[in-house]
């Protein structure tokens, strides 16, 4: 049992490669072991890409292809059942006579859900499954959310001052978070589908809502709840690098990299939104700002993390002032120069 944690752990490794990339897929990692040793390793790439276990078994060098029947493949998530990009990666383990598979965790997408693990057995393969099972659902925690969920993982973020001001009560925008952890919050945007704000913030703020610091990694898609539709399309979130949608109560309809979507009027705004996210395929969102778009996630209870950045050298007499969450529990925190990030999680996820 503590081989097999060592070996799913470095699947785990190689799944984070992934982080950001694999998006709308889950991040997967998979090891093929032959008598204690590693004979081939891979990860699942990229989105559209060859799966985990078809780059583990590719990687094998020629000379050890015969001992691809005699080894044990560790893979984080359950193999895939179905023909979907790629085909199944259950039936590429069945055609390489793999005689033993440890599987991670279950995968919760209704088209696998135990299918591929009973394809498994029925070859008459050992599989052995729940191993790092907890971790493996952290690494897949947006997929496993939006597929169990039927809603977007969702991550509030904002800066504060240290005496609890978000913002000013003028049109400045008040910077708070310092360079270095600007940087951090690029990373994290990264590794989102989407980044959501109100009107009031893209007006007033007029961010970019890209991950510039962090160039490298896809870009997510930036939305903006803009009921009239009267946002200048002048503002930075308009321009024509990367896709915007703005969320409204008027129109459907797209112009160049700008789609219009309407929301559903049955519902609350944060409720359309989540549901149209979930049709449309988007598996988290950072939801930045500003203040009364935070509440309104806090106070429905629709949020999965939250980050709050303080600046511990700033203070201000009076401003906007920042979200207060409810039932949360602080799960980490983390010091860099000037400010002080404080993850928080629901207090019923635990």
């Amino acid at each position: 049992m503590e081989r097999d944690q060592f070996y799913m752990q470095r699947c785990i490794q190689l799944a984070k490669m992934a982080n950001g990339y694999a998006k709308p897929n889950p991040m997967v990692g998979a090891v093929l072991v032959y008598n204690d040793t590693i004979i081939g390793e891979g990860y699942h790439q990229q989105y559209g890409g060859p799966h985990a276990e078809v780059n583990c078994i590719n990687s094998v060098a020629e000379n050890n292809k015969h001992l691809i029947s005699k080894s044990t493949l560790y893979v984080s998530l359950e193999p895939c059942a179905h023909y979907g990009k790629t085909p199944p990666c259950s039936l590429l383990i069945i055609q390489n006579q793999i005689p033993k598979v440890v599987i991670g965790m279950q995968d919760p997408f209704a088209q696998v859900n135990g299918k591929g693990i009973d394809q498994l057995k029925a070859a008459g393969i050992n599989v052995i499954t729940d191993v790092l099972k907890n971790d493996c659902q952290i690494l897949n925690k947006r997929f496993i959310t939006f597929h169990t969920a039927k809603r977007p993982y969702i991550i509030l973020k904002w800066a504060q001052t240290a005496n609890g001001f978000i913002g000013s009560n003028t049109t400045k925008r008040l910077f708070i978070s310092n360079l270095f952890t600007n940087r951090i919050v690029h990373q994290w945007r990264s590794e989102e589908a989407a980044i959501l704000i109100g009107k009031n913030t893209a007006l007033y703020d007029n961010p970019n809502l890209t991950n510039q610091y962090w160039p490298c990694t896809p870009q997510p898609i930036r939305m903006v709840i803009d009921n009239t539709c009267s946002l200048p399309s002048t503002l930075n979130i308009f321009n024509t690098n990367f896709p915007t949608w703005v969320w409204n109560s008027q129109k459907n309809e797209s112009i160049g990299f700008v789609s219009y979507f309407k929301l559903h009027q049955s519902s609350t705004v944060i409720s359309s939104i989540l549901e149209a996210c979930y049709e449309k395929n988007i598996q988290s969102i950072l939801v930045e700002g500003g203040a009364n778009v935070l509440q309104q996630f806090i106070d429905a209870g629709l949020w999965d993390e939250a980050r709050v950045i303080t600046n511990l050298n700033m203070s201000v007499p009076n401003g906007i002032i920042a979200p207060k969450l409810k039932s949360a529990l602080l799960s980490n925190t983390e010091n860099i120069q000037s400010d002080l990030i404080q993850y928080f999680i629901p207090a019923q996820h635990v």
